[in-house]
């Protein structure tokens, strides 16, 4: 294996990366926004500890991106919160998918199992509601791996430089 190819990203390690970019930068915002309005002291230091941590994350892996097969940067457009909140949606269905599906394979009662296939029947349809949403207003290019990551990286910047109180 040459230099180069050690110090490049694979196309499935890419598509990692870009997973916990896009699912730590929603989180980022919504701890952020969320901040505010927290009144307990304990858990507010809580909050302030994940977003350091989370903070930390995401500067360390977008250095990965100049490493990725593909990529680069553009400036988000910092007035619109569509894609966050499609994106929180679509993370929310994604992860209500896996959760259902785990469920469902812990199950002995029929009629447990019954209602949380119904359950994960509806939840796989939110997600491609939301996912086709995303898809035609240009929020999830998932066909155009620049595209991905150059939306990875304007989430990741939108997050870091958020301001939580």
């Amino acid at each position: 294996m040459s230099i180069e190819e050690r110090n490049r990203l694979a196309w499935h390690e890419t598509l990692e990366v870009h997973e916990l970019v896009a699912f730590q930068s929603i989180g980022l915002m919504k701890l952020k926004m969320s901040l505010k309005k927290i009144t307990d002291p304990h858990l507010k230091s809580i909050y302030r500890a994940v977003i350091s941590d989370l903070e930390l994350n995401l500067r360390e892996l977008i250095q990965f991106y100049p490493s990725a097969p593909v990529g680069a940067h553009r400036e988000p457009n910092p007035a619109d919160l569509t894609g966050f909140y499609a994106g929180d949606l679509l993370g929310l269905s994604k992860a209500l998918v896996r959760n259902l599906a785990i469920g469902i394979t812990e199950t002995a009662t029929p009629v447990l199992r019954e209602t949380l296939t119904t359950h994960l029947l509806r939840a796989i349809k939110g997600h491609e509601m939301t996912y086709n949403y995303m898809y035609q207003k240009g929020l999830y290019p998932s066909y155009d791996l620049p595209e991905l990551l150059k939306n990875d990286l304007n989430n990741a910047k939108r997050a870091l430089e958020m301001r939580s109180e």
